[in-house]
């Protein structure tokens, strides 16, 4: 059976077409310093819902009282978890799954791919890589979202690109929004450069997993190097 602890609401705003933040507050509860790899995933629960599970979006922190994940509209949890309001309470477990094996990235390039609310994971990679950024070589991040105005953390990126992330990104569906950049899957956009000895860390849905997955092992990365967080 999981553990459950109470946590408080202290923020919630819209992030993207269909996608919200939400920070929960661990304050007094015995989950504060257990999320110990980027990319774990906790059960949040409210009563009369279903669990649910969602990664969190925030860097681990041995001494961190907050908890950030992106919720993705639609289904009956998130759509309750996004009516709350501060100081609202939420039920949630300790951290669960391996994360991402940022060690093992060390001294290589680091692909990362992320689409839609998939970024919530990553996004705990790439704060956790920018405390010591020195200890990777090239990191790109291709990211992939439907439309133009569903990109979260869109206002973060220019920070990422200051401090040695590359960010690539790409619409499936740009419309006639008039998006002028990148269209089409995030494995299109590798470009024509070998890849020798990358790692890889990708999350998003199975389809977008299974593309790039294959496109990387297509072009030389080996199955060892590609990693999810689960």
């Amino acid at each position: 059976m999981p553990d459950w602890h109470p946590a408080t609401v202290s923020d919630i705003s819209p992030a993207a077409d269909g996608l919200t933040d939400l920070v929960l507050d661990l304050q007094g509860t015995p989950l504060v310093g257990t999320h110990a790899h980027p990319g774990q995933y906790v059960r949040l629960r409210l009563p009369g819902q279903e669990e649910g599970i969602f990664a969190i979006a925030s860097p681990p922190d041995a001494r961190g009282t907050r908890w950030e994940f992106l919720l993705k509209a639609g289904s009956p949890l998130p759509d309750a978890l996004i009516r709350l309001r501060p100081g609202a309470r939420v039920d949630v477990t300790p951290p669960e799954g391996k994360g991402f094996p940022l060690e093992r990235a060390r001294g290589h390039d680091l692909l990362l791919f992320a689409s839609g609310s998939g970024i919530s994971a990553i996004r705990s990679v790439i704060a956790s890589v920018r405390r010591e950024r020195e200890a990777y070589r090239r990191v790109t991040l291709f990211f992939g979202a439907r439309t133009p105005s569903a990109f979260a953390y869109s206002d973060e990126l220019h920070e990422w690109e200051a401090g040695g992330i590359r960010v690539v990104r790409t619409v499936s569906q740009p419309g006639a929004s008039g998006w002028q950049g990148l269209t089409g899957y995030v494995q299109a956009h590798l470009g024509e450069e070998p890849l020798r000895d990358e790692v890889a860390f990708l999350c998003g849905p199975s389809e977008m997993v299974q593309g790039v997955k294959a496109t990387l092992q297509a072009r030389g990365v080996p199955k060892s190097a590609i990693h999810l967080n689960y």
